[in-house]
């Protein structure tokens, strides 16, 4: 089995949203806003070759949208999903499978593109993973959330033929070396990717852990559907990866694609920081 970093760009959303109830003059150590008040966050997703499979966790923001919408995020840095795939000498045709660990615009927009007047996958030779909870969640979304989840991204997966669902049991294998931990405080269902390699235990962070920045526990997103289930689920999870020295994987954090973890005096914190590259 082999994994690639696959980077598709950055974009820029509110440091407050993104931090909750934690003052600016906290968060802004790790994480300094522009002068609008906006945090650059990357779109880092994780492509992993395993026998006959290359699966594909998220796929960034996509480009089919139109000029006022991408004018609100701000999109900026040359990464591109195809350049990064390419880079690895790999072309989207050849995605077996897309694993969508939730169905927000910043995580599964590249999975649909426009052709002509059609909205298309844009993996053609893939099945798209969701579970059924969160696909009923995103197609029928509460009044708060509706803005993430955007039709043209989400219903033309279905429309395919290409949709498949991973059953909502903890722990549930997807592969011989990867297993799903679910989380529920961000969105409901939302699946993280627990992959062993090279003896090591790796997960796919998505959005329980954006970045290095919200390892505190207080610090959680004002995105969040459900705050104080992230809070139980960060609590349980930081003690967990701590003990087993997991490697997590960061989707969204800018500068840091992995770390280990330690216990300190203010709690659990980041230990070495690194390039997947580097296991």
């Amino acid at each position: 089995m082999k994994l690639y970093t696959i980077e598709t760009g950055f974009f820029k959303l509110d440091g407050g949203a993104m931090f909750g109830v934690v003052p600016k003059t906290l968060w802004s150590k790790t994480n300094p806003a522009d002068e609008n008040n906006l945090c650059s966050w990357a779109m880092r997703c994780l492509l992993i070759e395993d026998g006959n499979r290359l699966i594909l966790i998220d796929n960034g923001i996509g480009d089919k949208q139109d000029a006022k919408f991408f004018s609100h995020y701000y999109l900026h840095g040359d990464a591109t999903l195809d350049k990064s795939l390419a880079a690895h000498g790999f072309h989207r045709n050849d995605i077996t499978d897309v694993f969508l660990t939730h169905l927000h615009f910043d995580h599964c927009g590249g999975s649909i593109i426009r052709e002509g007047d059609k909205l298309v996958p844009a993996f053609k030779n893939a099945t798209f993973w969701s579970n059924e909870d969160h696909w009923k969640w995103a197609t029928v979304p509460n009044d708060r959330e509706k803005a993430s989840f955007l039709k043209e991204n989400i219903l033309p997966i279905q429309e395919s033929g290409q949709l498949k669902f991973i059953a909502l049991q903890e722990g549930v294998t997807f592969t011989d070396h990867i297993s799903i931990r679910f989380a529920n405080g961000h969105t409901d269902a939302m699946m993280l990717p627990q992959i062993r390699y090279k003896d090591k235990t790796i997960v796919y962070m998505a959005d329980l852990l954006p970045s290095i920045g919200h390892l505190p526990l207080p610090y959680v997103m004002a995105y969040d559907m459900f705050p104080l289930t992230t809070l139980t689920e960060k609590k349980k999870f930081l003690q967990e990866a701590v003990d087993n020295q997991y490697v997590l994987f960061f989707e969204h954090d800018p500068v840091n694609e992995c770390c280990v973890l330690q216990t300190t005096e203010k709690g659990i914190r980041a230990g070495e920081t690194f390039a997947l590259s580097a296991l």
